[in-house]
């Protein structure tokens, strides 16, 4: 259903003091490709400074790309303000901090049908029903309606996001960190809400975090970032059993395991990524990477099928385990 082609988001950036300033350009998202398809959940993983948020961004029409293409149902999405327009009722958003997404001067019925408003399907009498049915969805009630934002704990904001987004009906959903300003005992519920909203309406994700364990939990595929690039796009099944890149197990490695007797000792990741500005010359990985060689920080690795469904850009792949078939 989307499909993004060698994306790219780079931005001009001023360094240094007023006596010694200096422009760089900040390579933010540098040559992204990878596809949802209609009703999947594919996950976007990362550090911080990946590109993750940036490739939301771009996917909803937020911000122009510098470069490449993002495809929808068959046809390149518009530049500008007109890709918000042609993605306008198919793609919604759920954003990562319920406090800061719901106005605080609006009720909740405001804030629900608000999309509905804007996209003027409905008779404005058949409004209050199509929020209450979202409501009811997310587990809230009409009586919550003529309530405020500020009435309601966090996880309940959430689901006032949820029930915003599933009010029209779209076919795409992305999720940028939706569950990580939750406490620990409600993020569960929230993912298996989004979970079973996908089953029921057939709806598209792409779920944003940098949560693994939540990512493999509700997701079909997982596109690992570091720095811009794509490292590794590998099946959710064969996350633990075989992650190919050196950088997606580091990040297996450090999922925590609630255990002790079976928490094993791994060696964390070293050092922290790279500036964005100023990135490595070859594999963006390789100042971090256990394995790198001289022509892995010299020349770029190409993103390659190693397995149907599971990609990966690694010179080092002779080196790394062969990925065992699916069952």
């Amino acid at each position: 259903m989307i499909e993004l082609r060698d994306l790219r988001k780079h931005y001009r950036v001023t360094r240094g003091g007023w006596w010694s300033r200096s422009r760089a350009l900040l390579r933010a998202v540098d040559g992204v490709s990878f596809s949802v398809g209609q009703g999947e959940s594919v996950g976007l993983v990362g550090e911080s400074g990946s590109g993750k948020s940036t490739i939301g961004q771009l996917v909803l029409g937020l911000i122009a790309p510098t470069a490449g293409s993002i495809v929808f149902d068959g046809r390149p999405l518009p530049a500008g303000p007109a890709a918000v327009t042609a993605l306008r009722g198919q793609a919604q958003v759920v954003f990562q901090d319920p406090y800061d997404a719901l106005s605080p001067r609006q009720r909740v019925r405001e804030i629900v049908t608000e999309p509905l408003r804007s996209l003027r399907r409905h008779r404005h009498s058949e409004l209050e029903d199509l929020a209450v049915r979202s409501l009811e969805r997310v587990g809230l009630h009409a009586r919550d309606l003529d309530k405020y934002p500020h009435q309601f704990s966090g996880g309940q904001r959430q689901r006032i996001g949820i029930a915003r987004a599933i009010s029209v009906s779209p076919r795409f959903i992305v999720l940028d960190e939706p569950v990580s300003a939750l406490d620990v005992s409600i993020q569960a519920q929230v993912v298996n809400l989004l979970m079973e909203i996908r089953r029921e309406q057939g709806i598209a994700y792409l779920f944003i975090s940098h949560n693994l364990a939540i990512v493999e939990h509700s997701c079909d595929r997982i596109v690992v970032l570091y720095l811009g690039k794509v490292m590794e796009i590998i099946p959710t099944e064969r996350l633990h059993a075989d992650p190919l890149h050196p950088y997606t197990r580091a990040l297996v490695d450090a999922i925590p395991i609630p255990d002790p007797a079976l928490a094993q000792s791994t060696d964390p990741l070293a050092g922290e990524i790279p500036d964005p500005a100023n990135p490595p010359a070859g594999c963006r990985f390789s100042s971090r990477c256990p394995l790198a060689t001289e022509r892995c920080r010299a020349t770029e690795p190409e993103l390659i099928e190693h397995h149907p469904g599971h990609w990966m850009a690694c010179h080092r792949q002779a080196d790394l385990p062969v990925p065992s078939p699916i069952t």
